[in-house]
Parts: C-alpha cells; sequence; structure tokens
C-alpha cells in the first residue's frame, strides 16, 4: 500500500517507529565503535604501539627456528619482537645471519654494554628457538633519552646545576688507550680539572635535567661515545651465544648413539662370555669343594687329637721333657732381652770406632794436604831430595869399593840356603880290559 494512501495516524506512527529504529542503528554503532577502539588501545598497549622501542642486532650462525615476530624475552618476560632476518653478505666469512629486533621501553634501561648479550636458546621440542636478553652489569647504557650538549671545557663552570650534568664519552689518556673518565660520571670538579689537564678544548655532555619522550642518544662502542639518535642510525649490536636446537642436538646424540653400539654389543657379549665363565668356575667350585669334604673332615679330627691329654703331643714328650720345655720358652724373651741390649753396645761400640776412624782419616788427610801445600810451596823440594839420595847411594857404592871397607859389604853363603852344585859332567865309561877288542 502507498504511503499516501495511509491515514494521518498510521503515518505518525511509522515516523516515530522509523526514528526509534533509526535511533537503535546509531546506539549500535556507537557502541561498536568504542568496542572496537577499546579493542585496539589494549592491543596497542599489549603490543606496545605508544611506547618507544629500542632498535638491536645480532649476528648468528643459522635462522634455524626463528621467525620474524616471533617474541624477545628479558628475565623471562616478553619485552620485544623480531622484525628482521636476513643473510649476511657472501663475502663475509664470519658471521652467517643478520637478525633485527626491538625492545619497547622501559625494558631498553636493562641493557647496559657490559654484561648484555643475545642467548640463542631451544623454545620447544621441535626445532622452534627464540630469543633472550640478559641484563646488563655495568659500563654504559645502550640508548639514552636526555638531550645531548657539545660544550666548551672553559664554560664547564658556568653551567647551571653541574652536579645534574654527566659526561657522554669516556675520557682518554692523549698518549696511551687509558679511560681517566667513564662516560655518564657526574660533572664534579676533579673532572673538569682533568679535562683542563690533558689540554681538551671541548667535551660531549648529557643534560639529565630534561628527560625526553624518545631517544636522543646511541652508544657507539668505537667511538667511545653516544652519538646523536635519528631514525636512520644503525641499531646497537649485541653479541650472541648460540645454543644449537634440540633436534640437531638430538641427532647428534642419535649419531654418538650410532657410533657407540659396536662397542656396546661387544661388551655384552663380553659380559656373556664372562658370565658363562662364572657360571663354569662356580660349578666346578661346587664340585672342588665335594671332593675336599673328607680332607677337611679327617684334617679336623687329626687336629682334635693333638689337643688335651693324652693326645699325640703328650705321646711325643714325657712330662720332665715338656717341663724342660716350658722352661726354655719361658726363659727365652730373657735371653731375647739380653741379646737386644748386647747387640746395641756392639753397634754403639761399633759406632765410636767408626767415628774415630773417620776422625784418623780426617787427621790423615790434613797432615796429607799439609804435605801437599809443602810441596807446592817448595817446587824445589822434591829435587833437593832426589839429590840426597843419589848422593848417599853414591856415598855407599864408593865405601863398597874402598879397600878398607870392602870386606864389611862382602856377602857370605849360607849352607842351608845355598844352592846344590851341579854335578860333575859324565866321562867315557871305563871298560875292563878284555871288553876293549869289542
Amino acid at each position: 500500500m502507498p504511503l499516501q494512501d495511509l491515514t494521518p495516524e498510521l503515518r505518525t506512527r511509522l515516523s516515530r517507529l522509523e526514528r526509534l529504529a533509526g535511533w537503535f542503528v546509531l546506539l549500535a554503532l556507537a557502541l561498536l565503535m568504542l568496542g572496537f577502539g577499546y579493542y585496539a588501545y589494549h592491543t596497542a598497549q599489549r603490543k606496545g604501539w605508544f611506547v618507544i622501542k629500542a632498535r638491536y642486532f645480532t649476528l648468528l650462525d643459522r635462522a634455524t627456528g626463528l621467525r620474524v615476530g616471533d617474541p624477545v624475552k628479558l628475565m623471562g618476560f616478553e619485552v620485544g619482537r623480531i622484525t628482521r632476518i636476513e643473510a649476511q653478505p657472501p663475502e663475509d666469512f664470519y658471521y652467517n645471519v643478520y637478525v633485527e629486533f626491538e625492545v619497547r621501553a622501559p625494558y631498553h634501561g636493562y641493557l647496559w654494554t657490559t654484561g648484555s648479550r643475545v642467548r640463542v636458546t631451544p623454545a620447544d621440542l621441535w626445532g622452534k628457538r627464540e630469543l633472550e636478553v640478559t641484563k646488563g652489569t655495568g659500563g654504559t647504557a645502550t640508548y639514552i633519552l636526555h638531550p645531548l650538549r657539545d660544550v666548551p671545557v672553559a664554560a664547564l663552570t658556568e653551567l647551571p646545576d653541574p652536579a645534574r650534568w654527566q659526561l657522554a664519552e669516556d675520557i682518554y689518556a692523549p698518549d696511551a688507550p687509558q679511560i681517566l673518565v667513564h662516560a655518564q660520571s657526574p660533572l664534579s670538579p676533579e673532572v673538569i680539572r682533568t679535562l683542563q689537564e690533558i689540554g681538551r678544548t671541548r667535551v660531549r655532555l648529557l643534560d639529565t635535567r630534561e628527560t625526553r619522550r624518545f631517544f636522543t642518544g646511541i652508544w657507539n662502542d668505537r667511538e667511545g661515545r653516544f652519538d646523536p639518535y635519528t631514525p636512520q642510525s644503525k641499531p646497537y649490536w649485541l653479541r650472541a651465544e648460540e645454543t644449537p636446537a634440540l633436534t640437531e642436538r638430538l641427532d647428534q646424540l642419535v649419531r654418538q648413539v650410532e657410533a657407540a653400539l659396536p662397542g656396546l654389543m661387544a661388551l655384552t657379549n663380553d659380559v656373556r662370555a664372562t658370565l658363562a665363565q662364572a657360571t663354569e668356575l662356580t660349578r666346578n667350585l661346587d664340585a672342588t669343594l665335594t671332593a675336599l669334604r673328607p680332607a677337611l673332615t679327617n684334617f679336623g679330627e687329626l687336629s682334635a687329637q693333638l689337643r688335651g691329654e693324652g693326645a699325640l703331643g703328650a705321646w711325643l714328650l714325657d712330662p720332665p721333657a715338656r717341663t724342660n720345655l716350658g722352661q726354655i720358652l719361658a726363659s727365652a724373651p730373657a735371653t731375647l732381652q739380653h741379646a737386644t741390649q748386647l747387640l746395641a753396645r756392639a753397634d754403639q761400640s761399633v759406632e765410636q770406632l767408626t767415628t774415630e776412624l773417620l776422625s784418623t782419616l780426617e787427621h790423615l788427610g790434613a797432615i796429607t794436604a799439609s804435605l801437599r801445600q809443602q810441596v807446592e810451596a817448595n817446587t824445589n823440594l822434591l829435587a833437593h831430595i832426589s839429590d840426597a839420595i843419589r848422593h848417599a847411594d853414591e856415598f855407599v857404592q864408593g865405601l863398597k869399593r874402598h879397600w878398607l871397607l870392602r870386606s864389611a859389604f862382602r856377602t857370605r853363603p849360607s849352607d842351608t840356603n845355598a844352592p846344590p852344585s851341579s854335578p860333575a859332567p859324565r866321562t867315557a865309561p871305563i871298560r875292563a880290559p878284555r871288553d876293549s877288542t869289542r
């Protein structure tokens, strides 16, 4: 039915219903937009869309188990995401994979130049890995939120509130690679005096009176100072401690087990052979004990006969002999004690004799040494002694040849010790006259 054919009352009711439906649609649309905004706000807050993010990178051997968008953890908290994974240039022979990630504020304040590392650890049993950054232990901050100022050294004393200014660079000695003052040290009179002594004209400072909501500087490890931060600045490098994926470790374990299986099988065979030999030895030992049981019984009976009155020992020795043997055995300790004392005295006598002999030898050595010293000191002594002996010999020989004393040196033959005289030579045998014609 056309709208013109309706009565005025129906038209009024229909227009009211249309307005009510329109208000309901607008209210539903407003609630939908409010819910979407609430969801977007909490999602942005959860993912850190409204907070600043510090950019870092690390270099790895492989990208196994890592993907763009994977979380980055710090002390168990999810503090960032992986934003980029690429292969290194072919001419880089030290590293293979470039991984860039971001850390949300304020967690970037836990990352310092000393102690902060990237650990690549297994995340599950299927080869998944994750990045975890460690808390710094010293050094300087990697990113700062304070303004940087290059100030002349002559104007440092004129700075307002100088206790809230810090150095933005390491101060080195002029002629040696030695850090005199570390970065982020307060600007004290001693620091100003050190800068003046080494001849610095300008110095880079941090104005800690102001904290901005965006990064103002990034640490430069090579230069030892904070450089101004821009969106085109290179991320800060955190060195990595890489752990192989769990699947790779399981593969290595399986290979080691496969390599050890032949030795394990050989060991099992050796154990089986050893058990068989032990069983055979036990069987032989049982048979041996069974065979030795009568001999042990006889030995027990024989030993029983050697004990008590009327035993074999009593038969071999009569009562007086046993009494004498007991007395001898009783006096044996005293005899041994006397022998020990006698040996001790003999040992003392031998020791004294040895001591005296050593003393005599020492005196003899001293006399010999003194004689040697005399001979070495008087080089003509031996020549004089030799000449004296030679002249004495000539004198005695002259006495032997003198007619008056010649008989005194004549040797007298002894009757008992003289050698037997040689027999006269044999002549031709004597023959009878009647045998001469033969």
